[in-house]
């Protein structure tokens, strides 16, 4: 029985994460948020939380987090109507700071490496 209930719950986070996605891009007209990805949702074990992480490109991260956590109301209608489930989580937008922390080590590696000339 938990190995369905985690299965669902993959599932879930995976739906949600692409319906965000398109949300985010399509549907939400301000322009402060420059280019929004969603790199994870982490659902709770009963559906009833979110965490959206995401990163972003030409805006910053707290004035993005801040624009996306105020729309949570338009995004849960907007899912609501896309998903179904009997009641839909609550949303929590998170940066996530792997993909900026991943680069910052990329180029110190390569710093620290000798060049090939």
């Amino acid at each position: 029985m938990m190995h369905k209930k985690v299965n669902r719950c993959e599932r879930v986070a995976q739906q949600l994460k692409r319906e965000l996605a398109e949300l985010i891009q399509f549907e939400m007209r301000d322009p402060r948020l420059g280019m929004v990805t969603i790199t994870d949702v982490v659902l709770s074990r009963d559906l009833r939380y979110a965490k959206v992480f995401f990163t972003v490109l030409e805006a910053t991260e707290i004035d993005v987090t801040q624009i996306l956590n105020r729309s949570v109301g338009f995004l849960r209608t907007q899912l609501s109507q896309r998903v179904e489930l009997f009641k839909m989580p609550e949303l929590r937008f998170i940066y996530d700071h792997s993909v900026v922390r991943g680069m910052e080590l990329a180029q110190l590696i390569d710093q620290t490496l000798p060049s090939s000339s």
